[in-house]
């Protein structure tokens, strides 16, 4: 298929509930835990843990209505603050934050997060630790000057971005101009945390085809110091398992923060 073809997601939109089956469920038949969930929740608890990454406001701007990665975060940060692109996106995490019937059952990653941090007796108090932290669920559009207009945020003591970029760029001008508009969200000294997917030209969602921006961990790294960033942790895993879904070929986390 031409890849002029493929779907984009914050133009088109993906199936939000689809999307956490095919890449985030405890499904038998989902082969990536590894990079799609045990990845992000080490490298988040490494960079938590050490004591830099903290404070009252935390901005996530995630594609889907992922959640699994803000576990770690509840326990260093006041707030959560969350962003989307999509309504079918927001009303999807709003049907677990609220506890609704027919939910996605996060409790396998909520798991994964307790044996990782070695703290297996509290897991069942995590994810009401996020849910109370996590007070607004916003709307936004990247292509505005104030990305939320006409909300006014206080600065974010840290931003994550998983995956969000990889989806929505074209090409490094996008990349380049979306991740100024996420670091005017930043105060200064403050963290952005960023996951990806490295050299993948596609995802899919149910059978719709999505395009996706290549990249290498070079151009990852080049493009954040070239904002003034310092890199403090850069975390590279290659590909676990191939499958016909995607065809990324390993995952990135970078932590960084903007000079005071």
């Amino acid at each position: 298929m031409d890849s002029s073809t493929h779907k984009r997601y914050h133009e088109d939109g993906f199936d939000s509930r689809q999307h956490l089956e095919s890449y985030l469920s405890d499904n038998p038949d989902m082969i990536s835990v590894e990079d799609s969930l045990i990845f992000p929740i080490e490298n988040l608890l490494k960079s938590f843990t050490e004591g830099h990454v903290q404070g009252d406001i935390l901005i996530d701007l995630s594609p889907g209505s992922m959640v699994h990665h803000l576990f770690a975060a509840c326990d260093f940060f006041k707030h959560i603050i969350v962003l989307k692109m999509r309504d079918q996106c927001i009303m999807e995490l709003k049907r677990w934050v609220d506890e609704r019937t027919g939910a996605f059952d996060w409790n396998h990653a909520t798991k994964l997060h307790a044996d990782v941090e070695g703290n297996c007796d509290q897991f069942q108090d995590k994810e009401g630790k996020v849910r109370l932290a996590l007070q607004h669920i916003v709307k936004c559009d990247l292509e505005k000057e104030n990305i939320i207009d006409p909300i006014v945020l206080p600065p974010a003591d840290c931003i994550i971005s998983a995956w969000l970029l990889d989806m929505i760029c074209k090409e490094k001008d996008d990349y380049i101009r979306y991740l100024r508009k996420l670091l005017k969200l930043l105060k200064p000294g403050g963290h952005i945390i960023i996951f990806g997917s490295l050299e993948m030209t596609f995802y899919t969602i149910g059978k719709h085809k999505f395009h996706a921006f290549s990249y290498d961990e070079d151009f990852a790294r080049k493009a954040l110091v070239e904002e003034g960033l310092i890199i403090d942790r850069c975390e590279v895993k290659k590909r676990t398992v191939m499958n016909d879904h995607n065809d990324y070929k390993g995952m990135i986390f970078i932590a960084a923060h903007k000079e005071m």
